[in-house]
């Protein structure tokens, strides 16, 4: 590791201003006219989805050549727009495609392959890609100054969903230098600096708190539920969708194979993994326990364990019945990163030394409290992410449960008085169908790749306080945590523009990471 470089944020496409947003406003149309037609059918996706006309459109375009995208801004404006077209295709009508056409295939698995992602609406896509400054002197971490570039529906809540993520990556990339100077001074033995490196992060780490606790200003949890969150599901665990196989991308060989991609989630953002991974956080298959440092040696000759990483959409597993969640391996979430990005965690993950040289100098008090206050403020962002993730998914599809089951009754009450002169109403024909249908248990709830939600970012959380070094923060950042005498959550209330709910874990209170 020693002989490992650091590594340098420009060789990764990273910027120290900007992080791993791009350093220049993404490009707001391709100026060749040659691509019209794309520029065309995505400034029109809203009427195009009202009217269910997107896929008559879509097949109707020419398959157009990637020869005439020259930059890398032109690349990632290709691979925006085939994203929101492909996903508006594929969810756009009262039943999923199982195919793309090739207007759309062809384009999107050579610029997919150019940039190093999934042809998927990936958080690259929806995110990192999609916005714009409004007043361009002004930083990319100002959320009051964002906008987004497309949407699926047009309603502020989805524009407000992605602008919160890239305002966090906005504010988070002033740390990824103090991350790269404070493992420089690990390395160096210069305490005082990694000291004061540690204590900007943990400062850092609560404005980005601050940020996210905004989603619920102008983002509606019903609407984000039930309007958003259809079109960012992938192709993956997707059968009671209606996509029991995947999506073939079509490509005229007749050859083609059904693919199965996660949809879009913060997980496949390279900020907070980089967190983790500076900060020497481990995260395990949901539902295992921490293996103690003996047990650990006597395993390290076994394969290396498997990493769940956490997802923001929901999606009811199955035949509504308590299954066996998939995991989504980490690395697996790196491939839906930028290619530059993912290989960057990769080396980070090499020269990672700061856990260590904390635990070699627990004697500096200074340094421990600093290390700890880094961890303290990682576990309560994912604290205030359950809290959300709570509102808007698991109270939604509780409340769509209740209806759907009350509609039911009432068919069922209505087909039985009517059961003399016709058939018996079957339970199928009142359910919602596709993706917006909701499951009978909280726990069936999955994210976009398959993975339970709560438990998940539960265990992620707690896994976050484990490295602590104090015996104090330890016991804090490990435990479940202890409302203070005399707080009532029912008394606490959140407004905003989307607007108002309790502010506790059990009934409310969104996204992931």
């Amino acid at each position: 590791m020693v002989n490992t470089p650091i590594p340098r944020l420009e060789d990764y496409s990273i910027s120290a201003t900007t992080g791993f947003l791009p350093d220049i406003a993404p490009l707001t149309t391709l100026e060749d006219l040659y691509y019209a037609p794309w520029e065309t059918a995505v400034s029109n996706l809203q009427p195009l989805l009202l009217s269910k006309k997107i896929r008559t459109v879509v097949e109707k375009l020419p398959v157009l050549s990637t020869e005439r995208l020259k930059t890398e801004p032109e690349w990632r404006r290709a691979y925006v727009i085939l994203s929101f077209l492909s996903h508006s295709y594929i969810w756009g009508d009262k039943t999923p495609s199982e195919t793309l056409p090739p207007s759309l295939s062809v384009p999107y698995l050579a610029v997919s392959a150019k940039l190093e992602v999934p042809p998927v609406a990936s958080y690259a896509a929806v995110c990192l890609w999609n916005f714009r400054p409004i007043f361009t002197e002004d930083p990319f971490d100002c959320l009051d100054n964002l906008a987004t570039l497309h949407t699926f529906t047009g309603a502020l809540d989805e524009s407000w969903f992605y602008l919160v993520s890239v305002a966090i990556e906005g504010r988070g990339a002033a740390i990824l230098p103090l991350m790269i100077s404070a493992l420089r001074n690990a390395r160096d033995d210069k305490l005082d600096h990694v000291i004061s490196q540690l204590q900007l992060f943990a400062e850092r780490l609560g404005e980005l708190s601050s940020l996210l606790g905004r989603m619920y200003e102008n983002c509606d949890p019903h609407i984000f539920y039930s309007r958003i969150r259809p079109y960012l599901a992938g192709s993956k665990n997707m059968a009671e969708a209606g996509l029991p196989c995947g999506i073939k991308y079509l490509d005229g060989s007749g050859t083609e194979v059904f693919r199965q991609y996660s949809g879009g989630s913060n997980a496949q953002s390279s900020l907070i993994q980089a967190f983790d991974i500076f900060l020497g956080i481990e995260h395990r298959p949901t539902g295992e326990k921490k293996i103690e440092r003996s047990q650990e040696e006597s395993l390290s000759a076994q394969e290396s364990k498997t990493h769940n990483f956490i997802v923001v959409s929901a999606i009811p597993t199955p035949n509504n019945q308590i299954s066996v969640f998939t995991k989504l391996l980490l690395k697996e979430m790196r491939s839906y990163m930028p290619g530059p990005h993912r290989r960057f965690l990769e080396h980070l993950s090499k020269i990672s030394n700061i856990r260590a040289y904390v635990e070699q100098h627990s004697s500096s008090g200074a340094l421990t409290v600093a290390y700890d206050a880094c961890l303290h403020m990682l576990r309560s962002f994912r604290d205030k992410h359950i809290q959300i993730v709570s509102r808007y998914i698991i109270l939604p599809a509780k409340e769509q449960r209740i209806v759907t089951g009350e509609r039911l009754g009432s068919r069922q009450k209505s087909a039985t008085l009517l059961s003399s002169s016709g058939p018996l109403l079957h339970s199928h024909q009142v359910q919602l169908k596709g993706i917006a249908q909701s499951s009978k248990h909280k726990s069936d709830l999955r994210g976009t790749g398959g993975t339970a939600l709560i438990p998940f970012l539960k265990q992620a959380r707690d896994e976050t306080g484990e490295p602590s070094i104090g015996a104090w923060a330890r016991r804090l950042l490990t435990n479940s945590r202890i409302a203070p005498a005399g707080r009532d959550a029912e008394s606490i209330k959140i407004q905003g523009l989307a607007g108002q709910w309790l502010d506790s874990e059990d009934v409310g209170g969104i996204c992931h990471w």
